[in-house]
């Protein structure tokens, strides 16, 4: 009986690893696709359906693997790593708690998408904190850099709530046939 149940758990647990090593494959592709345009990005609407699909636990996996995987591919940055290990991890978490409070969806998008939206802009703030910081910029120009990154976080709020009005239910749809398979 017991190795029954040893055998059902690491069966799970490899399958687990392989929806998660796919989603970050396909997340980083589409990173890496989108590379040249600034701000334009797919990775928050895929971490946030994911996130909803799958639960914050298996969420924040993805998220620490794809934080370190992308150092590994687009070089290493130690605010960057912060950065992500930080956001992400919080992301897929909200992400997680929002699915458990909005129980349909298709009629709570709004909510999602703003959810998205706020996350993004805490993005922006984030790295306008740590970078400044790991590089112990002086007053006036940790100042400048916040106002230069303000113009790339309105494009990337609005880019992350349009892609998220439009691709979260395909994306949502997609991930709950994937996780009734594992």
């Amino acid at each position: 009986m017991y190795k029954m149940k040893a055998k059902a758990f690491w069966k799970n647990s490899a399958k687990e690893c392989a929806y998660i090593g796919v989603f970050i494959a396909a997340v980083i592709a589409v990173q890496a696709a989108l590379s040249v345009a600034v701000g334009i990005e797919l990775v928050t609407v895929l971490f946030a359906a994911y996130a909803y699909v799958f639960g914050a636990r298996r969420g924040m996996i993805a998220a620490t693997a794809f934080s370190l995987l992308r150092m590994l591919i687009f070089g290493f940055s130690l605010p960057a790593l912060i950065l992500y290990l930080m956001y992400y991890n919080a992301f897929s978490l909200v992400m997680g708690m929002l699915a458990r409070v909005v129980k349909n969806p298709l009629k709570g998008l709004v909510f999602i998408v703003l959810a998205v939206s706020i996350c993004t802009v805490c993005f922006t703030l984030l790295d306008d904190i740590i970078t400044p910081l790991y590089l112990s910029f002086s007053a006036k120009a940790w100042q400048l850099y916040v106002y230069a990154s303000l113009p790339a976080m309105g494009v990337h709020t609005a880019c992350a709530a349009l892609s998220t009005a439009a691709l979260f239910m395909p994306l949502y749809k997609a991930f709950s046939l994937a996780k009734g398979r594992l």
